[in-house]
């Protein structure tokens, strides 16, 4: 798949999955069972242990039916090595420079993390292919349409207090795409292994997803 291919899922699908959890055993099933639900972007945390080895993992099973993404990705040298492990987007909770950089050399998908006015265009104009808006939950929904007012050609991420009860709003204040974490992979249906759980939730959020868009 090619870059532009794999904004155009993620834009179209307009829902990426976070998976953090401190536990790597059976994060394939989980992603399984997400994409069965129907979403196709699934991002695993630098913060979950052995991050790279579970990319890898997924690579391998997945291929080009699931775009797979690392995030919490703080430095060019995880940026990197996240790459090599499979990796074909980059998620980062803040905006480095160089982390956009890293990813522009290996053509790959790169959604800086930013808040303000200034860091969003500073990203945008860096070559970030989508800025995460984080942390989201403070400004909602009508602090992406203030952003987007003087701003409309920056594709807008939010991450942080996206459920199935925010997400209509955030996607018609015009957000490209929504990422959840917690709302969406939840913890107790992985430590029960109930996939049917995890299914179901996801095909909730890709629903509300394209109600939000019909409106």
């Amino acid at each position: 798949m090619q870059k532009d291919e794999q904004i155009h899922l993620i834009a179209e699908s307009g829902v990426i999955a976070i998976v953090r959890f401190d536990r790597s055993e059976e994060l394939v099933q989980v992603a399984r069972a997400i994409r069965a639900g129907g979403v196709r972007a699934i991002e695993f945390t630098m913060t979950t242990p052995n991050a790279l080895a579970i990319i890898e993992s997924a690579t391998r099973e997945f291929g080009e039916d699931v775009l797979l993404g690392a995030g919490t990705v703080l430095d060019p040298e995880t940026a990197r090595a996240a790459i090599l492990a499979g990796a074909q987007f980059i998620v980062a909770p803040t905006l480095n420079l160089k982390v956009i950089e890293v990813c522009h050399r290996y053509s790959k998908v790169v959604i800086p993390g930013a808040f303000t006015p200034t860091e969003i265009l500073t990203a945008w104009e860096a070559g970030a292919d989508f800025v995460k808006l984080f942390p989201a939950e403070f400004g909602g929904p009508e602090y992406i349409r203030a952003i987007r007012a003087p701003l409309p050609q920056v594709k807008l991420i939010p991450v942080g207090g996206v459920s199935l009860e925010t997400i209509g709003d955030f996607i018609k204040a015009g957000a490209a795409a929504v990422a959840a974490g917690s709302n969406l992979v939840k913890k107790s249906a992985i430590a029960a292994k109930n996939w049917d759980e995890l299914t179901a939730v996801a095909r909730q959020f890709v629903e509300a997803v394209n109600r939000a868009r019909a409106r």
